[in-house]
């Protein structure tokens, strides 16, 4: 079902491609609308495919939602929202990126006493935000889908990973701290090279 949001959004959307020459005043109602700023942290989990060959269907999604139960009160007890869960992935905004962090640190600590392993990729930028009044949706944005990129395909099992922005908003965020990141590395995806930065065991 479509959220109030939503809908607004979809009607501002086809009044921009019928009205063209007013895509500027409409980008800027968007903006002003639907527009934040957050940290973005998606997470994947591994073993999921493996797991509904050996064990079957069920048993799977009953390990997926063990997971989300370890997963989501770690993202309320960090200040963040997850506003998606699909099959696997766990999909959540953050007041800033150090939350984002320590979020990612205490989920794969907790997960891994029931041996689960995930993946996470972590953005930093201006969302666009669907709500339903209550809380989120979806989001829409160039850092969501970096991070998606960091979390479900480029990232290792039990490995971290930053995009330029949320490495950049770290150092704003702890100007005076060494920041628990490698030197960045370029990775490939989708015809992007990325510059990445894997989050290191220093807190």
């Amino acid at each position: 079902m479509s959220t109030d949001t939503e809908v607004e959004l979809e009607r501002l959307l086809q009044a921009r491609n019928q009205y063209p020459d007013r895509a500027a005043e409409i980008d800027a109602q968007i903006r002003a609308r639907f527009m934040e700023t957050h940290a973005i942290l998606v997470l994947d989990s591994s073993g999921f495919s493996r797991l509904s060959q050996e064990q079957g269907i069920i048993a799977a999604l009953a390990e997926i939602e063990r997971m989300r139960g370890i997963v989501a009160p770690i993202v309320e007890a960090h200040q963040g929202s997850p506003f998606k869960l699909e099959a696997d992935n766990v999909y959540a905004v953050f007041p800033s990126v150090e939350r984002a962090i320590a979020a990612s640190r205490e989920m794969m600590r907790q997960l891994a006493t029931i041996d689960k392993h995930v993946s996470i990729g972590i953005g930093y930028g201006d969302l666009i935000m669907i709500s339903d009044g209550s809380c989120y949706q979806d989001v829409y944005g160039e850092e969501m889908n970096l991070a998606s990129k960091l979390g479900e395909d480029l990232a290792e099992t039990d490995e971290v990973l930053l995009t330029e922005a949320a490495v950049h908003q770290l150092r704003n965020e702890r100007p005076k701290e060494h920041l628990p990141v490698s030197p960045p590395t370029a990775m490939t995806i989708s015809n992007l090279t990325l510059q990445v930065y894997r989050l290191t065991s220093n807190s």
